[in-house]
Parts: C-alpha cells; sequence; structure tokens
C-alpha cells in the first residue's frame, strides 16, 4: 500500500504532535507515524500522571547543549505563554506548582487529548503500530513498513530519545541521523537518580526516604532543591537537575559537591566560650539543618578532625562540600530525558532542518538539546516542533 503526503513525522510524541499541527494549520497533507499502539505516551506518564507542561521562567540558560546558543531562535519564536494560551482555548484547568513550573489540574490525558484535538481539527492523518522498517531518500523521502510505503518530500524526525524503554523508546532516530551522515553527540541518561559506590551505599542506605534542602554542584551548575535517599543512592529534584551535567562516560567522572546545610554556619555557636565543643553539642547544631537520622549518620562518618577553631573550620567546610563520586547512574530506565543527540552543527536554528540535506528535520528529545527538570523538555518539544512545522 503506497501513501503520498506533503511531510512524514517519525514519532507521535509531544513535539511530533505540535509539528504536526502547525505544518497541518499551513494547508501541509501531513503524516505522523508512530511505532506504538498510542500516540503520547511520555506525555502521559510525565509529571506523576499530571503532565508538567512547560515553566512560567523558561530561559536558554535551562537547557543544556553543546552549542549554548541553538535553542534561542525557536524558544524565543514559541514560548511558554504561546503553549498556555492553547490550554486556555480548550478549558484545561492547570496550576503552578513550584519555581514556575505548570502542571494540569486533572490529568495528562487533557494535553494529549488537547493536541489529538488539534492534530484532527488541522487535517493530519495518524498512523499508529506503524513500525518503519527503512528510510531511503530518491527525490522524496520513502518510509518503509511491512506492508506498507510513506512518500513525502519532506522528513521530521521525532523519536525521541533513550529513555524509558518501557513505553517504546529506541535509538532509531539516531542510526537514522548516522544512516544520512550526520554528526552524534554521544547520548547519555539526565534527570537520573545515581548510585552510590559500595561504601557510601552500605552507610546510607538505610536511610531511604529521607530528603534535604541542598545545593548540589559539579562541571560549573548548581541548583537548591531536596535531596532524596534511596537504596541504592540519591535522588530528588537536586540530584535529577546536577545528574544532566555528570557524565560517567567521561575517563574520570569528577564528583559532585553537595552542600548539606545551604546558607547556614552550623559551627557558629562554637565561637561562644560558653559552648561546649563535643560531638553532642555538634549533633544538636547539625540537627537543626538536616533530619536527625541523617544528620546523626553524617556526623559519624565525618567527625572533626579536631575541636579547635581550625578543626571546626574544617568540618564546616566538608559540610558545604560533601564530595561524592556516585558508581553511575539508574539508566535509561529512570532518566526522564537523553541528554546529547543530533549535533545542533548540522541543523538550522530558525528550522530544525538538516544543512546538507534539505528537506530533513530533526526535532525534541533527539537532538542535542536537554532541558532542566521542571517543564523545560516539554517546552523545548513544544518550540523546536513549531519551528519545523512552521518550516514544512
Amino acid at each position: 500500500m503506497n501513501h503520498s503526503f506533503d511531510a512524514l513525522i517519525l514519532g507521535g510524541g509531544a513535539a511530533g504532535l505540535m509539528c504536526a499541527i502547525e505544518a497541518g494549520k499551513r494547508g501541509r497533507r501531513v503524516a505522523v507515524l508512530e511505532h506504538t499502539d498510542r500516540l503520547g505516551k511520555k506525555i502521559l506518564i510525565s509529571g506523576g500522571g499530571r503532565c508538567n507542561f512547560t515553566n512560567l521562567h523558561c530561559q536558554p540558560e535551562n537547557f543544556l547543549s553543546s552549542n549554548s546558543h541553538f535553542a534561542k531562535s525557536a524558544l524565543a519564536r514559541y514560548t511558554p505563554a504561546d503553549f498556555i494560551a492553547l490550554v486556555e482555548k480548550h478549558g484545561i484547568p492547570y496550576h503552578e506548582k513550584t519555581l514556575g513550573q505548570l502542571f494540569c489540574d486533572r490529568s495528562a490525558r487533557d494535553i494529549l487529548g488537547m493536541l489529538e484535538a488539534e492534530c484532527e481539527h488541522a487535517g493530519v492523518s495518524i498512523f499508529l503500530n506503524t513500525e518503519i522498517k527503512e528510510v531511503e531518500r530518491s527525490t522524496d523521502f520513502v518510509a518503509r513498513t511491512t506492508n506498507a510505503e510513506f512518500r513525502a518530500p519532506a522528513l521530521v524526525v521525532a523519536t525521541g530519545g533513550l529513555s524509558v524503554p518501557k513505553i517504546g523508546a529506541t535509538s532509531f532516530g539516531y542510526d537514522l541521523a548516522r544512516q544520512f551522515g550526520l554528526a552524534i553527540r554521544e547520548p547519555w541518561p539526565g534527570l537520573v537518580p545515581l548510585v552510590l559506590n559500595a561504601e557510601d551505599c552500605s552507610h546510607y542506605r538505610d536511610l531511604a526516604g529521607v530528603s534535604a534542602d541542598v545545593i548540589a554542584s559539579c562541571d560549573g551548575r548548581q541548583f537548591r532543591e531536596k535531596m532524596l535517599i534511596t537504596h541504592r543512592g540519591l535522588s530528588g529534584p537536586a540530584i535529577l537537575q546536577i545528574s544532566s551535567y555528570w557524565n560517567e562516560r567521561r575517563k574520570k567522572p569528577q564528583p559532585i559537591l553537595i552542600d548539606l546545610a545551604p546558607g547556614v554556619d552550623v559551627t557558629s555557636a562554637f565561637r561562644d566560650a560558653e559552648t561546649p565543643r563535643n560531638m553532642s553539642a555538634l549533633r544538636a547544631e547539625l540537627r537543626k539543618v538536616l533530619p536527625h537520622r541523617f544528620a546523626d549518620r553524617w556526623l559519624d562518618e565525618h567527625a572533626p578532625t579536631s575541636w579547635t577553631n581550625h578543626g571546626l573550620a574544617d568540618w564546616e567546610k566538608q559540610i558545604h562540600a560533601w564530595p561524592v563520586t556516585p558508581a553511575g547512574t539508574e539508566g535509561y530506565e529512570k532518566a526522564e530525558v537523553t541528554a546529547g543527540g543530533v549535533d545542533t552543527d548540522e541543523l538550522s536554528a530558525k528550522t530544525m532542518e538538516c544543512r546538507k540535506i534539505p528537506g530533513l528535520f530533526f526535532i525534541g528529545e533527539v537532538v542535542d538539546v536537554t532541558g532542566h527538570l521542571g517543564g523545560f523538555n516539554f517546552q523545548w518539544a513544544w518550540a523546536s516542533g513549531a519551528a519545523a512545522g512552521r518550516a514544512l
């Protein structure tokens, strides 16, 4: 069976659907080819099922890429306000949680339903359970399945990254980029819990479920949010954020520094001559900052070398820069996004079209642009999808 369209979009996730809507609104005959049995699976599981669909404070600085300027154009031309207007047009109730993060009041199904309705209104054709076996380019791009052939002068790759393979994530987009001779920035799991080395894990794993407000730093970036101790290591927003900047594939992964007492001078009380200098007094001060069990355990492992002013000053430095060298991450199974991807030098920042191959576009997570936690990756999906859709 042969099908002919103006544009083929591989992948029915956030970026692919936005691209289809924008192209369809411009009168283009668009097909979305999705290899699983339904659209937007990652949308549905995001934000605990409530979909953190954008962030009010979205800036280019909220993204990690080998080219820090690449995302600016698309983000400026499709903003959080543009997506919020679409949400409000469909009467979807939403709320701001913290730090500009917007969530659905009811369910992520509202966002997917909105995108499906917009696709229908724009005349977009949707093909589910459509696994592409090969793609080639003659005069047109040709995408073949076991029993069908799809042709179009434009092909948009919106296949996502490697994160959450249980809902269908594959390396297809990267493989296709390589097939067409495009450079790839080696992918790695982003926004992912970290696994502690055996020694640290033995010290802290029985504290699983304990959390604390910290500053996590690595590779020149820092984030102040909650850290959560798990059975295997560390998680929570601060750790997920910094994990995108910690790459275990480096020859020598650098440690993550954790400030366990942000803005607090824990040993200040000991400058008063009346305060006894001993473990019970220090434990009492640390318990004012950290959950008691964590304070006690950390102090057991990091007792001051002496009770002199110098010894306490050294200990104070430690509490604000606890070096943790993870053994690794929880991998793509637990990663919210994939960092790395199609090299931005291969693409037009305005349209997402390949510089070498006219008519071939890459959008969303498959590109080497990775947002921070908090709705930024969805905003990149909407913005890059809209940029390509308006160029088709």
